[in-house]
């Protein structure tokens, strides 16, 4: 579910033909334009085909029910000010460090839950999901999730629905975009929604070694059995999202060049930037 799947001889047949795949998707969808355009770059068909094991005619069932998605749910002309009460406790956001691959790190913590709209709280995910992708480094297309149930109960923090549309939302409309989740210490009830990814837990030995393989211990917070202390700064953040969402508002713009770079073409998304880092690790 969360987690970049193995290959197999199939998945290695597959390779030898997916330029040839690839083709056949686009040329299934028929003329594209604006945004869809954009979004619809090689890559971005890559990682459909790649989620339907290969089949066109899936995937292209797929990708349009996403770009029916996308043009009612508007994911990227979200913008912070429209979410950023969502964010004022630092139940979620971009972390200021990246994996030992260089990919961009989101932090969740459920037990940190201040709303209740169910609506509210996924255009929030939906658009720390963009821009978390939006500050890739060029050759990478994944993510990685960080999830801490620290202070998490049934009765009074997220609700299973929200679970649910979660996993709907990362598996139907992000393919491929989420490498690895890790959940720090969860109820046992998620293990039936979270089936492909870390379980880890405090001090468990082997837990602290799954850690060390995909991060630095001194940029990763204690709550996951690092060595950074983790402060969140909600004014901060604000301020670095408004930059983001400036630069967001002009790589989505009509661009007539399409060089691909996180799997988008380049109108999408931004050019090399620095990891921003509105939480303060200290």
């Amino acid at each position: 579910m969360f987690r970049r799947k193995t290959h197999s001889h199939c998945d290695q047949e597959a390779g030898e033909d997916q330029p040839h795949k690839v083709k056949e998707l686009r040329t299934s969808l028929g003329p594209l334009s604006g945004r869809n355009l954009q979004y619809c770059s090689d890559a971005c068909l890559r990682r459909y085909l790649e989620a339907r094991n290969w089949n066109v005619d899936k995937s292209k069932k797929m990708l349009e029910e996403s770009l029916k998605w996308r043009s009612t749910f508007k994911p990227v002309e979200i913008r912070w000010h429209e979410v950023a009460v969502e964010g004022e406790t630092g139940k979620a956001f971009r972390a200021n460090f990246r994996d030992r691959d260089g990919r961009t790190v989101l932090i969740l913590r459920p037990g940190m839950q201040n709303t209740t709209a169910l609506d509210k709280q996924m255009r929030h995910l939906v658009y720390l999901i963009e821009n978390a992708i939006l500050n890739l480094p060029q050759d990478l297309e994944q993510m990685s999730w960080l999830i801490d149930f620290t202070g998490w109960s049934l009765t009074n923090n997220v609700p299973i629905k929200s679970a649910c549309e979660t996993v709907n939302i990362l598996q139907n409309h992000y393919p491929e975009r989420l490498s690895i989740a890790f959940l720090y210490n969860p109820p046992r009830i998620f293990k039936a929604f979270w089936k492909k990814v870390k379980f880890v837990y405090p001090k468990n030995k082997d837990s602290v070694e799954l850690m060390k393989s995909y991060f630095d211990m001194d940029n990763l917070p204690t709550e996951f059995g690092g060595k950074a202390n983790l402060k969140y700064d909600h004014e901060e953040f604000s301020r670095q999202m408004a930059q983001d969402d400036v630069k967001a508002a002009k790589f989505w713009s009509f661009d007539k060049h399409h060089t691909e770079t996180n799997g988008y073409s380049a109108a999408e998304v931004a050019p090399k930037t620095e990891c921003l880092a509105p939480p303060v690790i200290v």
